[in-house]
């Protein structure tokens, strides 16, 4: 493995230094600091850098600078790689394929399903067909006076030789081939820190930084897999968790180039992502008799233990979960939340309804931020553009390193999410929360954030009209959801603009878990028909202490409803 990374490091590093030793002249005689800032001068390099500060021809013919502020290789010196990784490749097969089995061996020993006794390899080469560049990038952003980023992008339909000895826990032994593999992706190549002795750099790490199709089948020798349900599929999710847990960005291999301690490079949690499913609506129906059973799986990293799953609510197309997840954060510049909502269909396998993507970049520290988000057919194809409904979700991104601004006036070793901790900073005072720590230090418990909310239903505009007349006889029942307490305002009749201006006062017990529902009815002599209804969890009121804004009404054709609402904290424990 150290010999294939070589390779790859002394062609395409080799190039950058070679036109940045050109233009700059004997840097080998300045010091690390002026290497430092003269290679990373040469990544961040524009087509209009390149015009102001070079004379015209400069550049070989094969060096080009793109829009994306990229610097790539053209088609010709691609090729010229490929041809000589070609060259190379059977002394490649030969020094990876055992460094790979090695690596990959225990992660697959890791994710082993609970139907097979073992997992090993006994064959694995890489085969004759070597892989195939199609474009090499300097990356500017992740470029700078430390190290040099580098992108790969690479195909690679190979005959690789790779079986697998599995035994069951009845005691059969099955050799399985895995054959057909289409792999098409982007590999990272980090190059730090860059120091002032020959090659430059001290280390490089690789990772494969985008997945984007990796494709295999799987055949008993001598058999057919197919005959043994439920092995294939166990197998191929072990090998995809494998991949993603061993090699898949932010996961990355430290190679040292130089001597020195590169522990500093090694992948580190960064900070937690707190996120609370609150509901989704407008789903497709994925059912002919009934309606859809609606459950959501999220995650960061597609691995079994870090997917997190919500509950099945049957036959709905508007669920509310209130569900709070909290995830580990390794790399929020480049990592992702995922949503996918599925339909159950009990014994077989779930169907997809859509899924949906929040980028980690995008948050605000320390901030909770609302989002409803659409739900897509597949992220990579957007030519399926049918609306299949919206994901309601309440964010909360907490860096590590900043938990001094999330004041906890608890002992340290007390557990709470940030979430609570944020909701603790803005309820708490004084000695209130100071005697409650003091009687708390004997067992280790979670904090309940307890208060009474407020709740003034001020007014609506722009009803449907629902009366023979045009007109309704609007009313307001108000609902927390955990306890089932309701409200109701007085009716005000033949208007689509009622003006209620009416407070209930709610005690909630647990706030940061619970809802409010508010519903508009129209009063009928002989009964009431629903015009729609707004669903908030309390998270803002109990950070802001009081707010008031407008909420639009779901399942109603049109109509807003305008709330104020206060919150007054009293705070207490939970045993854990």
């Amino acid at each position: 493995m150290s010999f294939y990374s070589g390779v790859f490091i002394g062609i395409v590093f080799g190039i950058g230094l070679v036109i940045a030793f050109a233009r700059y002249g004997n840097t080998r005689s300045r010091r690390r600091s002026d290497l430092a800032k003269t290679v990373a001068a040469f990544a961040r390099l524009t087509v209009e850098d390149s015009k102001k500060i070079l004379p015209a021809g400069f550049y070989p013919t094969w060096v080009v600078f793109s829009e994306r502020q990229k610097l790539s290789l053209t088609p010709f010196l691609l090729t010229w790689l490929n041809l000589q990784l070609d060259k190379i490749w059977p002394y490649v097969d030969e020094a990876a394929s055992e460094m790979i089995r090695n690596n990959l061996e225990p992660v697959l020993e890791q994710y082993r399903p609970a139907i097979l006794a073992s997992l090993k390899f006994s064959k694995f080469t890489l085969g004759t067909v070597a892989p195939q560049f199609t474009g090499v990038s300097i990356i500017e952003s992740e470029s700078d006076a430390r190290g040099v980023t580098m992108e790969l992008e690479m195909q690679w339909d190979g005959n690789q030789n790779i079986k697998l000895d599995i035994k069951t826990r009845v005691g059969v032994s099955l050799p399985v081939q895995v054959k057909d593999i289409g792999f098409t992706g982007v590999f990272r190549l980090i190059f730090k820190p860059l120091v002032d002795e020959f090659p430059c750099f001290g280390a490089v790490s690789y990772s494969l930084r985008e997945n984007k199709k990796m494709d295999f089948t799987l055949k008993i020798v001598g058999g057919e897999i197919s005959t043994l349900p439920g092995i294939s599929d166990a197998i191929e999710e072990t090998i995809r968790d494998a991949i993603e847990d061993s090699i898949t960005w932010p996961v990355r291999k430290i190679l040292p180039i130089l001597p020195g301690d590169y522990s500093d490079l090694e992948l580190k949690p960064v900070g937690t992502l707190e996120v609370k499913l609150v509901q989704a609506k407008d789903l497709t129906n994925k059912d002919i008799i009934g309606k859809s059973d609606p459950f959501a799986v999220l995650f960061i990293r597609p691995l079994r233990d870090r997917m997190k799953t919500s509950k099945t609510i049957n036959n709905q197309l508007n669920p509310v979960w209130n569900e709070h997840f909290e995830f580990i954060v390794e790399d929020e510049s480049t990592q992702h939340l995922t949503v996918r909502v599925f339909d159950d269909e009990g014994i077989q396998a779930p169907e997809l309804i859509g899924c949906a993507r929040v980028l980690l970049k995008d948050l605000k520290h320390g901030k909770v931020e609302n989002s409803w988000l659409n739900l897509v057919k597949d992220f990579e194809v957007q030519r399926d553009t049918k609306y299949r409904g919206q994901v309601h979700l309440e964010l909360l991104y907490c860096p590590f390193g900043t938990e001094s601004s999330f004041k906890n006036p608890f002992d340290p070793e007390y557990s709470m999410t940030c979430l609570e901790k944020k909701a603790l900073k803005s309820g708490a005072n004084g000695t209130e929360v100071g005697d409650l720590g003091k009687t708390a230090k004997q067992k280790k418990r979670n904090v309940i954030v307890r208060g009474v909310l407020s709740v003034t239903i001020i007014a609506a505009e722009d009803l449907p009209a629902v009366d023979l007349m045009g007109k309704a006889d609007p009313f307001v029942v108000l609902i927390m959801k955990k306890t089932e307490t309701k409200a109701k305002t007085r009716v005000l009749t033949n208007t689509l603009n009622p003006a209620w201006n009416q407070t209930f006062d709610f005690v909630v017990e647990d706030a940061l878990h619970d809802m409010l529902i508010v519903e508009v009815w129209d009063h009928d002599t002989f009964g009431k028909e629903k015009i729609g209804r707004a669903i908030m969890t309390l998270t803002r009121v109990v950070l802001e202490g009081e707010f008031q804004d407008s909420f639009p009404l779901d399942d109603a054709k049109s109509g807003k409803l305008y709330l104020h609402l206060k919150w007054t904290p009293e705070l207490k424990f939970r045993d854990s």
